[in-house]
């Protein structure tokens, strides 16, 4: 009798771990796929690279799902310490110094940004990002205030998937390339989803 594995849902801890994430990053960046995949399935807009992600991970530990050493799923934890590690990453965090949540400036708080989420293909709609962020709950509620992060509202699907894991929209606004973003937090102290 064959046996089956299963998923493992875990604080990221090695570095080959962090290879299978930019190995799914590259596989799902919107360079990577087409116009009507990244329509129809999301799309990742940034990309990182090893050492960038073992610095935010030695802080605040990435959440993945694994299956036989493949990386399935992951979210990505940074601090506002992370503001000026990629350019592409600095008007969100300067719009947190601009936007109000709760009569408070985000900036205000202790937050973690989600700073990308994943899914791979062949696994979604399984319940694998549901299950990601209940670890990240358990990982990070006590250690900050909220996750927040922003989507491209062209970004469909994953805006849809945040909205129905708990996260509620707080801000809109276009960057300088005319890109449309929406802010979204995940308040841990409020019964969400």
């Amino acid at each position: 009798m064959e046996k089956t594995s299963q998923i493992i849902y875990k604080s990221c801890i090695s570095k080959k771990e962090l290879i299978g994430i930019l190995n799914l990053q590259k596989n799902n960046h919107f360079s990577a796929i087409t116009r009507e995949q990244s329509e129809t399935e999301g799309f990742l807009t940034c990309i990182h690279n090893v050492d960038l992600l073992e610095k935010w991970n030695e802080s605040t530990p990435h959440i993945i799902a694994i299956k036989d050493d493949t990386i399935l799923g992951y979210l990505l934890a940074m601090t506002s310490e992370a503001s000026e590690d990629m350019p592409i990453l600095r008007s969100m965090f300067q719009m947190f110094h601009e936007v109000e949540y709760q009569g408070k400036s985000i900036s205000s708080y202790n937050y973690v940004v989600v700073g990308q989420v994943c899914i791979a293909k062949e696994y979604r709609g399984q319940g694998l990002l549901y299950k990601l962020y209940q670890l990240y709950l358990e990982c990070y509620k006590n250690k900050f205030d909220f996750a927040i992060t922003e989507i491209a509202v062209r970004n469909k699907r994953s805006l849809e998937a945040h909205l129905n894991n708990g996260f509620q929209e707080i801000f809109q606004y276009r960057d300088s390339d005319g890109e449309e973003w929406r802010i979204v937090i995940w308040d841990w102290n409020k019964k969400i989803g």
